[in-house]
């Protein structure tokens, strides 16, 4: 079974008030096996555009992180991060075929 991710960039417009939103997932993301693999960080943006932020997180499937992002715990973090942010954020299924040799 594939891995799921969260993959999201944002711009934060109030930090105090995000890191209200930041606690509030907390739960939801380790209820669901949610890891960070990526969580702000330096980083270089050869092409296209970028938000200050760049967050990844894994999870032990893909329905595991539709499941978090639909759970009522998480929908109630949602509107903590709205007000004072922007972002994107897409739910992508992991790929476990051939890599290149």
């Amino acid at each position: 079974m594939s891995k799921g991710y969260w993959i999201a960039r944002i711009d934060v417009a109030d930090l105090d008030k995000y890191k209200l939103y930041v606690a509030a997932n907390a739960g939801p993301l380790a209820e669901f096996g949610g890891k960070f693999l990526v969580r702000s960080g330096r980083f270089e943006n050869p092409e296209g555009s970028s938000r200050s932020r760049n967050v990844v997180i894994e999870f032990p499937s893909y329905q595991a992180a539709l499941d978090c992002y639909r759970s009522p715990a998480y929908r109630k973090a949602i509107p903590l991060r709205t007000p004072v942010s922007t972002g994107d954020v897409i739910i992508i299924e992991g790929y476990d075929g051939a890599q290149p040799a």
